[in-house]
């Protein structure tokens, strides 16, 4: 079985890692790809690495009234760009949206693959969700629907390598910048925000009252570490217990006894997830990390499209990560 795929947005990070896992894929053939600046150019121009045929495809300027005869759209454009112009996609087209428009909009599934795969399987619309709530939510998910934590005061410190800002970051973003440097960033008001609160109260049934979430940048190319500071009374064994427990489906996510590093998970859509708890100090540390180009972006993409498509979740998704 052949499933006909486009992607929009290709030439950035996120859409050049769907490109990566695409190419693998044992079902989807990649047939269209659309950018702004990349139109006119081929594939192999941006990867020079790719095989024929793909290394030949025409980067297309992105238009929904032009698409092919496609399957499956994945849309891999900044937050706050994409939701006029897929509204205007053929509903017969599936669309995975990568980018921010959608996570919680009516019409669309909320793509949190690994706790929800059910509100997935076999719909045409789902968000994606962003990087940081992916290693986030994951982390937390076992703790909320075990109510072994308070779901009210949850602080998340978070450490994110530079692509999370995607291709267009800025010049903030550069080696110059960023090396030898660490930068806090969005306090008190990060885009991420809404979407964890929701995503905590429909797992905990409660209010997701004052969370607080500091992101920062470090200098490295990929990854995403969360340390998540939560109140209950329960004990380590107890939360990874609960964490194995919720997780015995799941393919790619992994619950340790030690604290999860970047690394474990670079260039896969693995997420890793440990925990710390001291009952005595009402105190529970949860830990999430991810590649936010993996898990947190094109990979858990791959792995919604799958679900919508009737495939197994993990075909083309089953690489190693890559050490060191």
């Amino acid at each position: 079985m052949s499933i006909r795929i486009g992607i929009v947005g290709i030439s950035g990070f996120g859409g050049g890692e769907a490109l990566r896992l695409i190419a693998g894929h044992p079902s989807f053939e990649l047939v269209y790809a659309a950018g702004e600046g990349s139109a006119g150019s081929k594939l192999i121009d941006h990867f020079p690495g790719l095989p024929e045929p793909l290394a030949e495809l025409v980067i297309e300027t992105w238009s929904p009234e032009t698409l092919p005869a496609i399957d499956l759209l994945f849309a891999s454009l900044p937050t706050g760009t994409s939701a006029e112009a897929l509204a205007r996609v053929p509903n017969h087209v599936k669309i995975v949206d990568i980018g921010g428009d959608h996570r919680y909009a009516d019409g669309w599934a909320y793509g949190l693959a690994d706790v929800w795969p059910e509100l997935i399987r076999g719909q045409s619309r789902v968000a994606n969700p962003g990087c940081f709530p992916a290693a986030s939510q994951l982390a937390l998910a076992p703790l909320l629907a075990n109510n072994l934590i308070e779901p009210a005061n949850i602080v998340i410190d978070a450490k994110t390598g530079i692509s999370g800002a995607g291709r267009g970051g800025g010049g903030g973003f550069a080696y110059a910048a960023s090396n030898e440097n660490l930068v806090p960033y969005g306090l008190l008001q990060h885009v991420h925000m809404p979407e964890m609160v929701t995503t905590i109260e429909r797992l905990s049934g409660g209010p997701a009252t004052g969370l607080v979430f500091t992101p920062h940048l470090v200098p490295m190319t990929r990854g995403i570490l969360v340390t998540l500071y939560c109140r209950g009374t329960t004990t380590t064994h107890a939360c990874l217990d609960a964490a194995r427990s919720y997780y015995a489906q799941s393919t790619f996510v992994r619950v340790t006894d030690n604290p999860p590093q970047t690394k474990w998970a670079s260039g896969s859509n693995l997420a890793f997830v440990s925990y710390a708890a001291d009952p005595a100090r009402n105190l529970v540390i949860a830990l999430g990390v991810v590649d936010n180009l993996g898990k947190g972006a094109a990979g858990q993409a791959v792995q919604n499209a799958n679900l919508m498509c009737g495939l197994s979740e993990t075909d083309g998704l089953q690489s190693m990560p890559i050490w060191p």
